[in-house]
């Protein structure tokens, strides 16, 4: 029985009733239509030395602590001695902060100087007491940039997009100066939630002046105690963030793996809620178009029969995957050929393939009138700025061919292009290469702690620029370099970024 309450996701109160068997859409027939995935198991010789590696660094580790507090050592001795109350509960984290992550601490938070495009400024530091301080020479590096999300090459500093947020800054200024409830609520701010909604096929949107907080704080807008929210294990940080305040119970199923969501979702049924086994109010599937870290794209047809089946409800968040997949620059319903109508949420940032920042989200009417009602985004913060919203219009208004050019399908159609390029040219190099061969986001498995540290400074010597990313951000065993593809690459720089 669906029990419909307004400006909410309709409640549905589950029974054993919807149990059933038989067979599910499969995507894997065909997976050279839509690309194939790539997941090479470690090594049990690579495992067992990556262990190694961190056991070393770990027994490094206290005996520089021990150094430290008799006094020999004299850098991150404020860290050990602190007086913190949380001392107990982050120690691991305090230790593994000073030992390990300040050994390779140059290969992030590297400042830049110039637009994210193609190619980057990035300033040239030095530090002389292992990275815990930095001497600015006054020098920087012309880098290949292969690390930021400009997948449609729309950070820029001159064009169309540029012009016209220096008209708004004229008309509007750069700041509201006020929630959307009171003096914020801007009209060129109702226009860009039209566009979004005709754009991903939805009836209406919200958009929100930041990515991380549209998932974290709209959340517990959708879902309350006495629900249910099954998150595959890889989601983002923020999505993590927005389940843990909902008060909802939270299960986790295996990455992009069916079968696993299906048993979560039949218990879920069939046992109800812990100690009185009522009925769930609502079930809510959480996944993401492309994973970030993993660079795979969700098995969203068959995500979507199994929502139906079991009726619960789907929050997708596209924020890789919109315009950076998809014929039309869609997202990952377009790619696989969905209904948007069967995706009762989705959500989507700004900040990779328009240049911009923020974020939508995109439903029926009555969904999003709710949201904007009980969103503390929507009625206590600061929205998105005139000049950032307008550079959102703009973006969309190319891709979607309104600016009468086919500059928007020649970026679509150039940034598959490249993907399907570099992961071919790299995996012939010998590369572990994990992830969809469509994705434009492309992990390449170090493994070693020490192997991507070098990997990284090597290719900064190269002048070229891109992102390694290791525990705790991935599992221990698997630390990788992350390449993120755009649309403004050549096939002269994607050569020179072969290594």
């Amino acid at each position: 029985m669906v029990r419909n309450i307004p400006g909410s996701i309709a409640t549905t109160e589950m029974s054993s009733e919807y149990v059933k068997s038989g067979p599910l859409p499969s995507v894997e027939d065909s997976q050279g239509k839509y690309g194939k995935e790539s997941y090479q198991p470690i090594p049990v010789f690579v495992a067992i030395w990556t262990y190694v590696s961190y056991f070393i660094l770990t027994v490094r580790g206290h005996f520089i602590d021990i150094l430290r507090k008799i006094g020999i050592v004299k850098v991150g001795r404020e860290i050990v001695d602190s007086n913190d109350p949380f001392k107990m509960t982050r120690e691991f984290e305090r230790f593994f902060t000073r030992n390990m992550y300040m050994l390779i601490r140059d290969c992030w938070e590297r400042p830049i100087a110039s637009v994210a495009g193609p190619y980057v400024d990035v300033v040239d530091r030095e530090s002389d007491d292992g990275n815990w301080t930095y001497k600015f020479p006054g020098t920087k590096k012309r880098c290949l940039n292969l690390g930021s999300y400009n997948y449609l090459g729309f950070a820029e500093n001159s064009g169309p997009c540029a012009e016209a947020v220096k008209d708004t800054i004229r008309k509007y200024g750069v700041g509201n100066c006020s929630s959307r409830a009171k003096y914020g609520n801007l009209d060129m701010l109702s226009k860009l939630e039209k566009m979004v909604a005709h754009f991903v096929g939805k009836q209406d949107a919200v958009v929100f002046g930041m990515g991380f907080a549209t998932n974290s704080t709209n959340m517990r807008s959708l879902v309350t105690k006495g629900s249910l929210l099954i998150s595959d294990e890889l989601n983002h940080t923020s999505l993590i963030v927005g389940a843990k305040l909902t008060g909802a119970k939270i299960e986790v199923f295996k990455h992009n793996d069916i079968e696993d969501l299906e048993r979560k979702l039949k218990n879920a049924i069939i046992e109800g809620q812990p100690r009185t086994h009522r009925p769930w109010k609502k079930i809510l599937i959480v996944v993401e178009g492309i994973y970030s870290m993993e660079g795979s794209i969700v098995k969203l047809p068959e995500i979507i029969a199994l929502k139906k089946k079991y009726k619960a409800y789907l929050y997708l968040d596209e924020a890789h995957s919109i315009g950076a997949i998809g014929p039309t620059g869609r997202g990952v319903v377009e790619y696989w050929g969905c209904d948007p109508n069967d995706v009762d949420i989705m959500m989507g940032t700004f900040t990779k393939s328009f240049g911009a920042c923020g974020g939508y989200i995109a439903a029926n009417h009555d969904i999003i009138n709710h949201i904007r009602k009980e969103s503390h985004s929507a009625i206590y913060g600061v929205p998105m700025m005139p000049p950032v919203a307008q550079q959102v219009i703009s973006s969309l208004n190319i891709i979607l061919g309104k600016d009468g050019t086919q500059d928007g399908h020649r970026r679509i159609e150039a940034l598959a292009e490249n993907t399907r390029y570099f992961r071919k040219k790299v995996k012939e190099l010998g590369f572990v290469v994990y992830g969809n061969d469509h994705s434009p986001v492309v992990p390449i498995l170090m493994y070693f702690p020490g192997k991507f540290a070098t990997f990284s400074r090597m290719l900064l010597e190269r002048k070229i620029a891109t992102v390694v990313v290791g525990f705790p951000a991935t599992p221990l065993l698997l630390g990788r370099a992350r390449i993120c593809l755009s649309a403004d690459h050549t096939r002269e720089m994607l050569d020179e970024g072969h290594f």
